[in-house]
């Protein structure tokens, strides 16, 4: 089940038309009470939410959606205007897995759906990857520093992975939204440098792992013998 919650009802209902013909449940929403409603009786697969709506907007409800126990996991894609920066950045750093900007075509919002719920479903192949103070548990999503548990959001969990699984390996930064966030990012990535930082911080004495190389990105540095 995909919820669309966009205000002009003549694109609700052809986002809403479109991805029931290409095989998904889709359900369509004018505003937050509805929404939120609808909440209280059904999970979706993932969400699809604009940005300006009336009453609260978009970026209020996606903090609500991160900040609910119930809600966190469920992958959202943010639709903004044309134009506005602003508004994929905070979406962004406040957990959004993607962005569409209007307006779009509606092959391409299902090409979008459909990579992020490909992205977002379980890997079934648990292992455990380490380096220096790092032990990433894969198949129970936990991560421990100098073995002491580390509580992550899914993008810093998801680069850190990344990192681990490719030491050594210079990753520059449109090169780690792609990975991460799956998409050809324009330009904007202090979002990375963000997700960088508050890693860092995170993973404490052992975030000194992940190296700026300047000019070029970020590498998980093996540490010397």
């Amino acid at each position: 089940m995909i919820f669309c919650v966009e205000d002009d009802a003549s694109i609700r209902d052809i986002e809403v038309y479109t991805l029931q013909s290409t095989g998904f449940e889709a359900e369509g929403f004018a505003d937050s009470a509805a929404f939120f409603a609808a909440l209280k009786t059904k999970t979706p697969q993932l969400m699809l939410l604009d940005v300006m709506l009336p009453g609260e907007d978009g970026v209020s409800i996606l903090k609500k959606l991160k900040a609910s126990d119930k809600t966190r996991s469920i992958p959202v894609i943010m639709a903004t205007a044309k134009g506005a920066e602003f508004d994929k950045i905070v979406s962004l750093d406040l957990g959004a897995d993607d962005y569409l900007v209007k307006p779009f075509g509606m092959m391409e919002m299902v090409a979008r759906v459909k990579a992020v719920l490909r992205r977002a479903a379980p890997k079934t192949d648990p292992q455990i990857l380490s380096l220096g103070g790092l032990t990433m548990h894969t198949g129970e999503h936990i991560v421990t520093a100098n073995g002491a548990r580390v509580t992550l959001t899914l993008k810093e969990y998801e680069m850190l992975k990344l990192f681990l699984s490719h030491p050594g390996l210079v990753f520059t930064r449109d090169q780690l939204l792609s990975e991460i966030w799956g998409m050809d990012y324009d330009g904007e990535t202090r979002t990375v440098d963000v997700h960088i930082r508050t890693l860092r911080q995170k993973l404490g004495a052992c975030g000194a792992c992940i190296e700026t190389v300047r000019g070029v990105g970020y590498r998980m540095e093996v540490p010397s013998a």
